[in-house]
């Protein structure tokens, strides 16, 4: 079979291994790595790599050829934990983080999430959409070409619904494929303080049913944690979100382990979210439960903290690791998947190829889309991220600089020139 498109002569094509499930431990250190390599491709799916001349069968009179001599390949990246949509910002509270106010403190003062949640309910669709167009940009700037987005961020029906409406028009819409997350459980809002049950079973009752019944979200998430929803209220949601049909993901030991870990490894999440603080045993009950570990280094980084998840541990145990942005207004307001992926080597002690495979196919377990996305392997849809850098090491090494030159979606390129 002739190829329609063949881009070669790259320094390096970095090819993750699929083996039908995420890479697991010491997996996450293996790949295969392609010297002057090849990407062909056939109406927008991958068709073949290789080394060197492109094989003469791949090679018919339409095929068109693109040489990218100098320049890396690799799967596009995925961005598997954003909380994409919301209304204005939070600049103004990075005074408070500089004079050491935690974020719990921050959101007990009425300001953090409950502050976006304000001002998400005043925010219209078009103001959301463009906002979280804009956002996207930034994303597929920065080579990454499906994101994960969560609500969360208005805390009623309305805003919610809301929320998941725009999600679904910029998949429609935007470059980048969007998998979309239910997390209403994101905050109390105000007006529930001190009922945090009578929340959970509004969301239960009222908002969990109609998300599934209008197909706006795959995921259920919950944020477990000291001040938020406890270990047993989460358990309690996101046991009838399993029982919807919902897959599951949680929010757990970002900032105190308060059980998030027990309720990931008995529900059998797709995946727990942050684990900064979280103990040896937690570890090895995500690695026997095979729960996918969602990393944010670049969280700890924007909340000036010292602990970083401890990823070295979570590889020896054998546990599967992602690294994300979670890009978010306050936290970590950012939308640079390659300064989480730099953070990884420099601050988690990761190896590159490590990395690269938690951003690809990994990252394509979590969002559950690795029949189609995350490797090079023959028949999937041809997402290419392109690096001007002469190898994967460079990409790391020379870092807090966008290296990202073209990126292909679906086979047609939609960053970069041809």
């Amino acid at each position: 079979m002739t190829a329609d498109l063949i881009l070669t002569h790259f320094n390096q094509v970095f090819c993750p291994r699929d083996v039908g499930h995420p890479l697991f431990g010491k997996a996450m250190a293996t790949a295969t790595i392609l010297e002057d390599g090849y990407i062909a491709l056939k109406d927008g799916k991958i068709l073949a790599v290789g080394q060197g001349e492109p094989d003469a069968a791949l090679v018919g009179p339409e095929t068109e050829l693109r040489s990218y001599e100098g320049k890396v390949a690799t799967p596009g990246l995925i961005d598997c934990h954003t909380h994409l949509v919301y209304g204005g910002s939070r600049e103004h509270e990075f005074a408070k983080k500089l004079a050491g106010v935690s974020y719990l403190d921050i959101l007990a003062q009425g300001g953090g999430i409950l502050s976006t949640v304000r001002a998400t309910r005043a925010s219209d669709f078009a103001t959301l959409y463009d906002k979280s167009k804009r956002l996207l940009d930034y994303m597929l700037q920065h080579g990454v070409t499906t994101v994960e987005a969560k609500s969360g961020y208005g805390l009623d029906w309305e805003t919610e619904h809301r929320q998941l409406e725009v999600v679904k028009k910029l998949n429609q819409d935007h470059e980048i494929d969007l998998v979309s997350t239910f997390m209403a459980a994101h905050a109390i809002p105000e007006e529930y303080k001190g009922r945090s049950q009578a929340y959970l079973d509004e969301i239960i009752k009222d908002m969990l049913p109609r998300v599934k019944a209008e197909n706006l979200a795959e995921f259920c998430d919950i944020f477990c944690e000291k001040g938020v929803f406890t270990a047993e209220e989460s358990r309690y949601l996101l046991s009838k979100a399993k029982e919807l049909g919902y897959k599951l993901r949680i929010h757990a030991d970002e900032i105190a382990s308060i059980g998030g870990v027990d309720v990931a490894a008995e529900l059998e999440a797709t995946s727990a979210e942050h684990l900064m603080m979280i103990t040896d045993e937690g570890i090895e009950k995500l690695a026997k439960a095979k729960v996918i570990g969602n990393l944010l280094p670049a969280t700890t980084f924007s909340l000036m903290e010292d602990t970083y998840a401890p990823a070295r541990k979570m590889l020896d145990a054998g546990m599967a690791i992602t690294l994300t942005t979670d890009s978010n207004p306050g936290s970590c307001p950012t939308a640079n998947l390659q300064f989480a992926m730099q953070l990884g080597c420099f601050m988690m002690r990761l190896t590159p190829i490590e990395v690269l495979n938690a951003v690809t196919i990994n990252a394509a377990y979590s969002v559950d889309r690795a029949s189609t996305i995350g490797s090079f392997t023959r028949g999937k849809q041809a997402d290419i991220t392109i690096f001007d850098a002469p190898n994967l090491d460079y990409l790391f090494y020379f870092f807090a600089t966008n290296l990202v030159t073209h990126v292909y979606k679906h086979g047609r390129l939609v960053l970069g020139q041809q």
